[in-house]
Formats: structure tokens, sequence, C-alpha cells
């Protein structure tokens, strides 16, 4: 299954601008599906602690998935380049304790008349950067006024982190987090350039997971998030066996204008928040690449990092855009991925399951993508 890279141009129909314009439910900042983190998946660093209790996630928004047969009508034109960043079919590699990491994506644009969502499947992101240590990298890219954001991103993002120093021999955790920071910016601020070169404004949010070694590091701007599967009990049954039982952990927080320290931030920085709960009464989120005509009043591209170390606990990884949070809750979603990966053991089917289920059977309207990550354990 290939990643859906091919360039549409600027959306500006209706459909297009209802993705920023749509009125958040202030009532839904309250997520009852979340769970906190373990004490060994910290939180970002400069997070405070007024912060990390004033983000709570949201079940709001409303979702959309694809079909394996439309992925394949957009692969007929996909790149060189393109298949050689979203790397098509159930790619696996070896980590440590681990006997190998299964991946793939799925995606569906619903009812809208484009998709603007792009996704990264990289088992083996080395690229031109190569060394000792395991190089993993999935992302999905979320794009809002078009894809133009979402497609710059999944081409630019990793590279600049990998040339930014992340770390290729020795696994440094504060070196890793840097050359992530540092890639997020580089990213944004030549999208910034280009949008301006090219007189376009979108904007896109973004969850990434890099693998280096055994550790996961996830990093994220905006209302996509990313849900860890645990094994809760002493014997780490895989995922396949019957009796486990598995604990969703949501690895990122959202970023949205009409959070208590998003807000404080906007308004400092010039910015208001309308009685809707978007940022100048029109956007969201209040972190996101791009958004050009939305910088200078708070919308910044400074992701959350998170980390931890893989272990025989962990079974998989869910990555989704905000359309598929809108119809599934984290335990919801571990529950049916791990249901899949025991009738099929497949990642691919379980990602292309997880899109359909939130598309056709939940009624879900918006763009819907999906990563599932695997860890096959010895």
């Amino acid at each position: 299954m290939m990643a859906h890279c091919k360039r549409e141009g600027h959306h500006q129909d209706g459909d297009a601008l209802a993705k920023k314009s749509k009125v958040a439910d202030p009532s839904a900042e309250s997520d009852k599906e979340q769970l906190t983190l373990d004490s060994h998946v910290p939180v970002n660093d400069h997070l405070t602690s007024a912060e990390k209790n004033g983000h709570k996630g949201s079940n709001d928004e409303q979702v959309d998935s694809r079909d394996h047969s439309d992925n394949d009508k957009h692969d007929l034109n996909s790149t060189s380049e393109d298949k050689a960043l979203c790397n098509p079919g159930v790619p696996k590699l070896q980590v440590g304790n681990l006997s190998s990491i299964e991946a793939d994506a799925a995606e569906d644009k619903g009812s809208r008349h484009a998709m603007e969502d792009a996704w990264v499947v990289l088992p083996d992101a080395s690229l031109d950067f190569p060394g000792q240590l395991r190089c993993a990298h999935f992302a999905i890219y979320d794009g809002h006024g078009g894809r133009l954001a979402a497609e710059f991103a999944q081409k630019n993002l990793h590279p600049n982190a990998l040339s930014a120093g992340l770390p290729r021999e020795l696994m440094d955790k504060k070196a890793a987090k840097r050359a992530i920071l540092e890639g997020f910016r580089r990213t944004d601020e030549s999208l910034l350039q280009e949008s301006t070169k090219g007189n376009w404004q979108d904007g896109a949010t973004a969850v990434c997971l890099w693998i280096l070694g055994q550790t996961v590091l996830v990093a994220n701007l905006g209302d996509a998030k990313a849900v860890l599967a645990r094994s809760s009990n002493e014997s780490h049954q895989s995922t396949s066996e019957a009796g486990s039982t598995l604990k969703a952990i949501l690895l990122t927080r959202e970023h949205k204008a009409i959070y208590p320290q998003e807000r404080a931030r906007i308004q400092k920085a010039g910015g208001s928040v309308g009685a809707n709960g978007r940022l100048q009464g029109r956007l969201e989120v209040s972190r996101a690449f791009g958004d050009r005509q939305f910088k200078k009043v708070g919308v910044i591209a400074t992701p959350d990092i998170h980390s931890f170390e893989l272990t025989e606990k962990e079974q998989f990884i869910i990555l989704g855009c905000d359309g598929l949070w809108g119809v599934f809750g984290p335990s919801d979603a571990v529950d049916f991925v791990q249901k899949q990966l025991k009738e099929k053991s497949s990642a691919t089917m379980a990602a292309r399951c997880l899109v359909r289920e939130a598309v056709r059977e939940r009624r879900c309207k918006d763009n819907c993508t999906a990563i599932v990550i695997v860890f096959r354990h010895n």
C-alpha cells in the first residue's frame, strides 16, 4: 500500500475551507478514553504541569477512511521519488529483542471532495545517513485548506531531522529530541518560504514516530494522535493470543486554541480565541506546519515529544489523524485492532479494517488515515 503522495494543488472549494472553519464543541474537551502515560513514558521536558492538566483529549471530530482499492488508483500516479519515500507493502525490520516490526497505512477521503492527508511508512529510514543504530520512521500529516503543507512536511521533515543530528550510532535521547525539534523548525521555516512564493496558505497537523534502536520517540502538532497498546498481564502474550489484556496509552496531547495554556500563549502573541473556541474565530488547532496567515498570532510548529523503551509489553501503536479519533476512542481503537490482528495477523488488514470501520460503519465525514505498527516479539 502506498501513501497518497500525488500533488493535487491548492483546494479552495467549500469543503476544504470547511475543514478549517468548522465550529469546535468546547464541551468535548474532556475525553473519557484518554489515559495517563506510565511513568517510564515521560512527558515532554518543556511542558508545565498546568499544560499537562489543561490539554485533555477530544472525541468530537468526525472521520473518514478509504478502501485499499481506492489507494491503488492513486498509486498509479505516484512518482518514483514518492514510492521511495512512501514504502509499499508490509515492511518489517529487525530490532533488538523484537523479532520484527510490521507496519502499514490505510486512508479514505470519506465524503470530502479531496484527500488532504499524507503519510510516511519508512521501515529503513536511514536515507543518506547510514549508521549502526536501527532507524524507522512513520508519520501522518493532516492538511487543512489544501494538501500542499502536508505534502511538503511528508517529504522534508525526516530528512531535516536526520541532517539536524538524529542519533545513528549511539542512542542519546536528549540529542534525538533536539534533532527532532530542529527538524520541525527547519521544515516549517522552509514551508513558510515556499508558501509565500506560491501565495498559498495551507496548514497541516502531524503525528510522527521514530524507532531508534529500542527507543520510540513520538512528536505531534495539533490534533492527530498516537496510541500505544501495552500488555498488562505478566505473560506479555502476543496480540494474536486469546486472553491477552491490552491497555491503551495515549502518547500525545492535542493542541487546540480553546485549551487554557494554548489560549494564554495565543493571547500573549497578540491573537484572540473566539467564542467558538478558534484562533481568530477560524482555526481550531493552535500548532501546525504552515498556516502562514496565523503564525504572527500564536500558531507555532513546536511539537510535544515523548519517548519510551520497547519491551515485550509493547504490542502495537496506532497513529491517526483527527478524523479517526472523532469516531474511535483510544481503548476502542486498541480493542478493534487487537481483534483484527487476532483474526488476520496482518498490520495491513488491521489498518484497512480500522479505516473502513471508521468511514462505512461509524459514518465519519472527514478524511481518515491510520498507521498500525505491530511489534513481533520473539
